[in-house]
């Protein structure tokens, strides 16, 4: 008797949606090459991607992602410490990687890990829609391989494009030194 009323008093408290009942966020780039539309699961769900409390952030981000046809959702890209995992439910499309493309349809299954460039195409005449799975590490950055961009998230994100420097560019002008050296330099002169 106490193991089922145990899991009666488990199940009233576990948090539930429903999919189809969530609203679909759209999206498009300013000349409309990029577009797509997501519904967030796991921000429904109580997920706050803003947080740094683990608790608050969940350890993965769940989200249904349509893309209407002939579209694309996102410049090709790759992640400094972010997996994804995408499953197709409908749809076909092809997945651009650093192999070359591949094509995709329902009940295919693929995962990118950090460093790893991808872009998803909806090449065909319907939308394609897939589950993705990522799990949206703290200090994550993203790159741009065709426009040679970079995204970072710290705490707002920010989009810049930069040179090659060296790591100790510009570090040891003398209005940066600290004073121990300050002082030393003194008394050696």
């Amino acid at each position: 008797m106490w193991k089922a009323a145990s899991a009666r008093e488990s199940l009233a408290t576990m948090l539930k949606i429903n999919s189809n009942q969530l609203a679909e966020e759209s999206w498009a780039s300013p000349k409309g090459k990029f577009t797509g539309a997501s519904k967030s699961v796991s921000e429904a769900l109580g997920r706050k991607p803003d947080s740094t409390d683990l608790n608050e952030r969940h350890p993965f981000d769940v989200e249904i992602l349509r893309i209407p046809a002939g579209k694309i959702p996102y410049p090709y890209h790759s992640h400094s410490a972010q997996w994804e995992f995408y499953h197709v439910i409908s749809g076909q499309g092809s997945v651009r990687h650093q192999n070359g493309t591949t094509p995709i349809e329902p009940g295919d299954a693929f995962v990118f890990k950090p460093g790893e460039p991808h872009q998803l195409i909806n090449d065909s005449t319907e939308d394609l829609v897939l589950y993705v799975v990522a799990d949206n590490p703290i200090g994550e950055s993203v790159y741009y391989h065709d426009s040679k961009k970079w995204a970072v998230r710290s705490p707002e994100r920010r989009v810049f494009r930069g040179e090659p420097l060296e790591h100790y560019d510009g570090e040891e002008c003398p209005l940066f030194k600290s004073r121990p050296q300050q002082q030393r330099i003194e008394q050696d002169t």
